[in-house]
């Protein structure tokens, strides 16, 4: 079997595997082909991989060639249609929502492998690119944020007298939200966190967060630890608990989103109107509407004196790093789906390998995404 590993498009620095996974497959019998420059946004040249045991080709000889694509982001409904009938693409398209580009998935009669949606458990820790690619983001936000700033995050006692520690709101207290909780009391701010997951406050404290409590949350176990709709009531108090700790915050990390839904609204113009001048706010989920209601994504805006960053995909701002835990997460599913000899092998039964698939012979095959495309 061929696998073959695709440069990202303009704007995306990561690259779906570094020459130490092309290594690790060499070892299982596989033949590993790299587009040419595929890892430069990384900083890894061609004889790396060369090194590592890939070929190095042009984009179209690799698509030609490949039994298997390997890519982070999806390239595109006319590069999609060039690919081969029966073509097996492990990526992370957001299935969930980006909807078209599903279709044309099927049409094409390209096998899709999305590890977006790979099943919460805990044999697909190993492979679940979302959490190890939110540990970049929820780090990198902190960093971005605190160079933003005109001031110092921790407290500092000297002959010029004494400057207080700044406050940092981080809203969502998923792995993003936990590593910019880390990093935040790392770096000497002090940290309150909001979450409508009461089952966080735990984690939050021992990162040494203070977590905000609105009591009426709806907390669905099924949701598989993501957050959840809530109810009109609640969204009411929750919005004025957070309004009231936005005004005294110096920073806030949002982070909160609904797989495949909006990203709920947390911040109002409003609430950034009575912030002080100066604040940063760094809005994770811009890309799916924003928790904050001026937030746009992939630009930085500054309202009221506040700065706004919408930036959903920090991990391409750290793409050696994000590359490599995004390319450890997909060596641990192509494991399952190499046999003997390097050989393909789709096991059906395995259900890591059919509840990620998304795509197969013309029919869209993943139920959560056929729920969500028939809304």
């Amino acid at each position: 079997m061929k696998i073959g590993i695709l440069k990202e498009s303009a704007g995306e620095n990561r690259v779906a595997m570094l020459p130490d996974g092309v290594a690790a497959l060499v070892g299982l019998k596989v033949s590993v082909l790299a587009e040419k420059e595929a890892g430069k946004g990384a900083s890894v040249p061609d004889e790396l991989y060369e090194e590592a045991g890939a070929s190095i080709m042009s984009r179209a000889e690799v698509i030609k060639q490949a039994d298997v694509l390997l890519m982070i982001n999806n390239p595109g409904d006319s590069e999609v249609k060039k690919f081969n009938k029966g073509q097996v693409v492990v990526a992370a398209i957001n299935p969930l929502s980006n909807h078209d580009a599903v279709k044309v998935f099927a049409e094409s009669e390209v096998s899709l492998f999305s590890l977006d949606v790979i099943p919460r458990t805990t044999r697909a820790q190993a492979m679940d690119i979302l959490s190890s690619q939110a540990t970049v983001s929820g780090y990198k936000a902190v960093l971005d944020s605190a160079g933003r700033l005109p001031g110092f995050l921790p407290m500092f006692m000297s002959s010029a007298g004494t400057i207080k520690p700044s406050k940092v709101l981080i809203l969502g207290a998923g792995v993003a939200g936990l590593q910019a909780i880390a990093t935040s009391r790392k770096l000497g701010a002090i940290v309150e966190v909001f979450d409508v997951r009461a089952a966080v406050k735990e984690e939050v404290m021992s990162l040494g967060g203070k977590f905000i409590e609105v009591e009426g949350a709806t907390d669905d176990a099924a949701a598989g630890g993501y957050a959840v709709e809530q109810t009109e009531e609640f969204k009411e108090r929750q919005r004025q608990v957070i309004h009231d700790h936005c005004a005294k915050a110096d920073i806030i990390i949002c982070t909160a989103q609904i797989p495949g839904r909006k990203a709920p609204l947390l911040v109002t113009k409003e609430t950034v109107k009575a912030m002080n001048p100066g604040s940063v706010i760094i809005d994770l989920a811009a890309s799916s509407g924003g928790n904050c209601e001026l937030s746009k994504n992939a630009e930085v805006v500054v309202e009221h004196g506040v700065t706004i960053v919408g930036e959903s995909n920090y991990p391409s701002l750290m793409p050696r790093d994000a590359s490599q835990m995004f390319g450890k997460n997909m060596l641990n599913f192509l494991k399952l789906i190499i046999g003997e000899e390097g050989a393909l092998n789709l096991n059906w039964e395995d259900e890591l390998v059919s509840g990620t698939l998304v795509t197969h012979e013309k029919e869209i095959r993943h139920e959560r995404v056929k729920e969500f495309m028939n809304q």
